[in-house]
């Protein structure tokens, strides 16, 4: 079996004005995304994505670009299965050879942003194809997984603060969930405005539904510490993205001066920034995202360093579809996994784009039984959705 053709677009999606948010991000009038499709000689085909934007908004041309002529060529006529061999061929380069032989990564300069957007698309779908040329879903393929449904969060919460108790409800209302996370930070101002709307939600919603917070890392240290302070009484299960994910001294000083938390990552790439989080003892819960990480590959290492600094993990899916299966698939495989990230604001890159329906009950999520990863891609959809330049 080889690889015979690699096609990627800058899918946009339109979200309806009724649905749409504002956050520090600004308005999201549209769910953008790098949607990668690989086929094989045999005719499997395999769907990966890859992110290089904040939010659900963002310009992918460079990375389509980077996709179409500079890594798909690479591809072609390899062995698909080849997963990790193919992952540190793409991270290091013109060194790759070099690297395998001597038993160390030898990565090229520009080995993040753009350069690990898009190793993580093509990585996810090369887990696809090999999931579908056994006929087994990608979770066996991991090692076996831990559980048929995984208890997921509300993610969401972008209301003021006589607004968000009931907006945060309606996410329990749907799919039953047990926890759900809002946002807080710059959106806000300064932070006892987001207090303020933190203490709305934990009194509406009282005390037994756990209550994440989510910052986009756009506080300052003394800023963070300050909300921290305010919120001291909240009973928060998880402060996410404080600060910058490039101060993670700062994020260090924080987790060792406060009682809440603290999860981020969503903003990191593969194993080594990760392992600099565990060393510097910044972080509670590991947040990496499938299609920025490093793919499927990376993020199953993640997650073994997670699993042996006895952190917690708990994958970034505000995403599509090919990210959030795999994120699924991995969720289910990985020994430090507890909880699943379910997107309550607008998502047609998952809801529409495939042709399952993805869904909260009790506060679970099924994990796929199919083969692959275990969804059925809508081509009339995507087509209809592609940017062209």
């Amino acid at each position: 079996m080889r690889i015979k053709s690699v096609e990627s677009w800058w899918v946009q999606i339109p979200i309806e004005a009724a649905r749409q948010h504002r956050s520090d991000f600004g308005r999201m009038t549209t769910f953008d995304a790098a949607i990668l499709r690989i086929e094989t000689d045999n005719g499997i085909v395999g769907w990966g994505e890859g992110k290089n934007a904040a939010g659900s908004a963002g310009n992918y041309a460079a990375l389509v670009h980077l996709l179409n002529h500079e890594i798909g060529p690479k591809l072609i006529g390899m062995d698909p299965r080849q997963i990790t061999p193919i992952w540190e061929m793409l991270y290091n380069g013109v060194r790759s050879v070099s690297a395998a032989s001597s038993g160390h990564a030898m990565p090229e300069i520009a080995r993040r942003g753009h350069a690990l957007a898009a190793i993580s698309a093509v990585d996810i779908a090369l887990w696809d194809i090999a999931g579908k040329a056994l006929g087994e879903p990608v979770w066996r393929l991991l090692g076996g997984r831990k559980a048929e449904r995984l208890p997921a969060y509300a993610s969401g919460g972008w209301a003021p603060a006589e607004e968000i108790g009931a907006q945060l409800q309606s996410y329990i209302d749907q799919g039953g969930f047990k926890s759900v996370k809002m946002r807080v930070g710059a959106m806000d101002g300064p932070p006892p405005v987001s207090a303020a709307r933190v203490r709305a939600a934990r009194k509406a919603l009282g005390p037994h539904v756990e209550l994440m917070v989510d910052a986009h890392g756009t506080y300052t240290v003394a800023e963070a510490r300050r909300f921290m302070t305010l919120v001291a009484d909240c009973d928060l299960a998880w402060f996410e993205e404080p600060v910058i994910a490039d101060d993670k001294p700062g994020m260090a000083e924080l987790r060792a001066s406060g009682t809440i938390p603290i999860a981020t990552g969503e903003s990191e790439s593969t194993r080594f920034a990760f392992r600099d989080l565990a060393m510097l003892r910044a972080a509670d819960v590991f947040q990496p995202d499938p299609a920025f990480c490093g793919g499927i590959t990376e993020a199953m290492r993640i997650g073994t360093i997670a699993s042996a600094f006895n952190l917690r993990f708990a994958p970034h899916l505000w995403a599509g579809a090919p990210c959030f299966f795999a994120g699924l698939h991995i969720c289910a495989a990985s020994p430090a996994s507890f909880v699943i990230e379910f997107s309550l604001g607008a998502n047609p890159m998952i809801h529409d784009l495939v042709e399952e329906q993805t869904i909260a009950r009790d506060g679970m999520i099924d994990i796929p039984e199919g083969p692959g990863l275990g969804f059925t891609i809508s081509e009339d959809f995507l087509a209809a959705h592609i940017r062209r330049p």
